[in-house]
C-alpha cells in the first residue's frame, strides 16, 4: 500500500488523535434514520481507544455556509455514536479555540470527544491555512476516516495531512483497498454496470470506463439516451434527446478501446409511472409512442447476468431501472443477487457505490454479500470518473 495505515502506529496511549470522520447521516426531528456512516468508523474510533488514545473525532453536518447553524450542531450526532459506539462521547461546542482546547485538555486516555460542525468556520472549505493550524493545535496525530469526504480540499480533510502525521483509518484502508481491486489494479475480465435517471450526470463516468473496463453495461434512462441517438423511438421514455452526439462519440471511444457496449435489448414498458402500473415486456424496438421503459426485460438481465459470469472484476454505480417501484425492480435485484451469488463463491471482486446504488443493494438483499458497498456518493463517482481526489492523493504522500 502506499499510505500508512493504524498499522502503522505504536505506542499511542496519552497520544491526542485527530479523526476525520464521516456523521452528515440522514435525521429527522433531531433523531439518526440511517446510522450506516457512523457504524462504518466504529472500528477505527474503538481500535483508537482502547489503545489508549484521545480521541478527537471532526466532521461536518450539512452545509451551514461557514456560519454556526443551530440546527446543523454535531450536538444530536454525539448522542447517536454514543449509543452505537456503547462508550461515552464527551462534545465541545467548537472545533477550535478555548471550548476545543478546554474538552481536549480534559480526556483522560482512551476517551472519545467529537467537537462541533468544522463547517461552521469559512476556513474549514476554503481549507484557510490559520484555521488548519487552530484544528491542529488540539491533536498530535492526524486520521482520515472519510472517504466520502476526501474529494473535498478542506482544511480536516487535506489541510490537516499537511500539519501532522497523517494514516488512514480503517474505513478509509477498506475503501482505498476496494477501489484498487476494482480499478486500479483490477482482475480481468472487469465489468462495469451504469445505471440512473440522465447521461449527462455521468458523461465524464462513461468516458473514464470505457478506457479501463473491458464491457460497460448501461441501464436505466441513461440507456434510453443511447438507444434513441442509434434511431430507436424510445416513445415517452426519459431521455436526453440532445445528447444523441455525445451517446455516439462514447459508443466510438468505447469501440476505438475495445470495451464491449450492452445496452438492452428488450424493455418493460407502462403507461404511467405508479407502483403495480400496468406493464408488458417488449422488444427494445418497438416501444409504442404512447409508453415508457421502466426497466429491462428477462433478455436483457439474461445478456448482462451473461457478462456478470464471465467476469473477475465488477463495478456497479446506479441501477438498472426505476427500483424503488414494484414491479420495476426485477432487473437490479436479479443481476444483483447474481452478482452476490458469484462474489460468495469466491469468483467475483464486486464494488458498488453512489448514488441511489447503496439502497438498491439494500433492496436487493446483498449489500454484505459484496466484497465492497461504498457510502462516499460523490467521492466514488469522482474516483470512477479518474479524477484526484485530495484527501486520499495527500496520504500517498505521506508514505
Amino acid at each position: 500500500m502506499t499510505f500508512k495505515t493504524l498499522d502503522d502506529l505504536s505506542d499511542i496511549a496519552g497520544k491526542r488523535v485527530l479523526v476525520r470522520v464521516d456523521l452528515n447521516v440522514p435525521t429527522k426531528d433531531g433523531k439518526v434514520t440511517d446510522a450506516t456512516r457512523i457504524e462504518r468508523v466504529v472500528p477505527t474510533i474503538r481500535e483508537l481507544s482502547e489503545k489508549g488514545a484521545k480521541v478527537i473525532l471532526l466532521a461536518h453536518f450539512g452545509r451551514p455556509k461557514g456560519e454556526p447553524v443551530e440546527e446543523m450542531s454535531l450536538k444530536p450526532i454525539a448522542a447517536a455514536v454514543e449509543d452505537i459506539i456503547d462508550q461515552r462521547v464527551h462534545f465541545a461546542a467548537d472545533c477550535i479555540g478555548e471550548a476545543a482546547a478546554t474538552a481536549v485538555a480534559g480526556l483522560e486516555n482512551g476517551d472519545i470527544l467529537l467537537l462541533e460542525n468544522t463547517r461552521f468556520h469559512k476556513g474549514e472549505e476554503k481549507n484557510d491555512a490559520e484555521f488548519t493550524k487552530a484544528l491542529a493545535a488540539n491533536g498530535d496525530i492526524y486520521i482520515n476516516d472519510a472517504f466520502s469526504a476526501a474529494h473535498r480540499a478542506h482544511a480536516s480533510t487535506e489541510g490537516l495531512a499537511h500539519l501532522l502525521p497523517a494514516y488512514a483509518g480503517r474505513t478509509m484502508q477498506a475503501e482505498l483497498e476496494a477501489l484498487e481491486a476494482g480499478l486500479g489494479n483490477p482482475k480481468r475480465p472487469v465489468v462495469a454496470i451504469v445505471g440512473g435517471a440522465k447521461v449527462s450526470t455521468k458523461i465524464d463516468l462513461l468516458t473514464n470506463l470505457v478506457k479501463k473496463v473491458d464491457a460497460l453495461v448501461i441501464g436505466g434512462g441513461m440507456a434510453n439516451t443511447f438507444l434513441a441517438a442509434q434511431g430507436i423511438d424510445v416513445g415517452k421514455s426519459l431521455c436526453e434527446h440532445d445528447l444523441a452526439e455525445t451517446a455516439r462519440s462514447i459508443l466510438t471511444e468505447a469501440e476505438t478501446s475495445g470495451c464491449a457496449i450492452v445496452l438492452p435489448v428488450d424493455g418493460v414498458i407502462a403507461r404511467e409511472f405508479k407502483a403495480g402500473a400496468a406493464n408488458e415486456v417488449v422488444d427494445i424496438k418497438a416501444i409504442p409512442a404512447d409508453a415508457m421503459v421502466l426497466d429491462v426485460g428477462a433478455k436483457s438481465i439474461a445478456a448482462v447476468n451473461d457478462w456478470v459470469s464471465k467476469a473477475e472484476t465488477l463495478v456497479w454505480n446506479g441501477p438498472l431501472g426505476a427500483f424503488e417501484i414494484a414491479p420495476f425492480d426485477k432487473a437490479t435485484v436479479a443481476v444483483a443477487r447474481h452478482a452476490a451469488s458469484r462474489t460468495k463463491s469466491g469468483a467475483l471482486v464486486s464494488v458498488a457505490g453512489g448514488g441511489d446504488t447503496v439502497s438498491a443493494m439494500n433492496h436487493a438483499g446483498v449489500a454484505d454479500d459484496l466484497t465492497y458497498v461504498s457510502t462516499a456518493g460523490g467521492a466514488f463517482l469522482e474516483w470512477m470518473e479518474g479524477k484526484p481526489l485530495p484527501g486520499v492523493d495527500i496520504l500517498h504522500q505521506q508514505k
